[in-house]
């Protein structure tokens, strides 16, 4: 079982250019993601994330579940198609009930089309990955802006990440932004 606990803000692109310029190279990754549950929703209703995401055209499928503050516990397969990655993430996360919720019938429900310009930071206390991204969430016709960065821990203490995001938030303007692009692209799907 993997887990992740990263911080998000909300940001402007001036913002996320002033960031980039402090820290130098950034990697370039073209993302999109399409998020999936049953008719009913039963993947929600557990508070269970299921996505596909195509990160520069390799399909990568992700089951995620809290794990608290920040923190959610994340099991990744490469596989061609989300129900192909089922039994895989299955026997990763050691749980039958995604199977047999997936055996309902997966269905599209909303998604992601974002550039994420990526750096890992190795500092004394800590190694983090900051993520910065735009593009868009949507469902189906709609579409909101999506603009953020993201200060994910690689290696280390919770506590040090904690002290880098909010010294980077300070330092920035950034604005904390509580709800996974998950949520937030799920609330535009129910408008």
């Amino acid at each position: 079982m993997g887990k992740e606990f990263e911080l998000k803000y909300a940001a402007t692109p001036a913002q996320q250019q002033a960031l980039m310029e402090g820290f130098g190279d950034f990697t370039e990754i073209a993302m999109e993601t399409t998020y999936y549950d049953t008719a009913d929703g039963a993947f929600a209703e557990q508070k269970l994330t299921l996505r596909r995401r195509l990160e520069n055209g390799v399909s990568v499928c992700t089951l995620k579940a809290p794990a608290g503050v920040n923190s959610r516990r994340e099991w990744e397969t490469q596989a061609q198609s989300i129900e192909a990655a089922i039994p895989a993430l299955c026997k990763l996360s050691g749980w039958e009930e995604p199977g047999l919720l997936a055996a309902k019938g997966l269905i599209p429900v909303c998604g992601a089309r974002f550039t994420r310009l990526a750096k890992t930071v190795e500092l004394v206390a800590c190694t983090v990955e900051i993520a910065v991204d735009r593009g868009v969430l949507v469902a189906g016709e709609k579409q909101i802006p999506l603009c953020e960065i993201e200060v994910e821990l690689k290696d280390g203490s919770e506590e040090a990440v904690t002290a880098i995001a909010g010294y980077l938030a300070h330092q920035y303007g950034l604005v904390p932004e509580p709800k996974s692009k998950f949520r937030r692209a799920l609330e535009l799907a129910r408008r």
